[in-house]
């Protein structure tokens, strides 16, 4: 928990918007075929939550999170802190939209 901590502070005093962080990630992970297809298998498992939500499976939710979590991982470290300071906003603030947007980008890439 401190480390966390830690981390929303430095992601805070950082001088560098939310917007040129989305867009260097975008850019890192759509430069890696590796890396787009574990984006767009995440996307795939964040499909399966939402269907596990409806039925209320909570033991299959908390598997595809604990697997979601360690796909994250293999697209590195700002990919993980960027999707941490999307889930502390807003979703309607100005920041979020910029961040939906880039990765918009992204999740186009998957649906070839």
């Amino acid at each position: 928990m401190e480390a966390r901590r830690v981390a929303d502070v430095d992601l805070n005093r950082t001088p560098v918007t939310t917007a040129a962080a989305a867009q260097k990630v975008v850019k890192t992970i759509s430069g890696d075929k590796a890396k787009t297809q574990t984006y767009c298998d995440i996307g795939k498992l964040g499909s399966q939550i939402e269907d596990a939500e409806q039925k209320k499976d909570m033991n299959k939710i908390d598997g595809l999170n604990k697997k979601m979590d360690e796909m994250a991982t293999k697209l590195g470290p700002e990919y993980v802190a960027l999707m941490t300071r999307l889930e502390d906003i807003d979703p309607n603030s100005k920041e979020a939209l910029e961040i939906g947007s880039a990765l918009e980008t992204l999740d186009k890439s998957c649906a070839k």
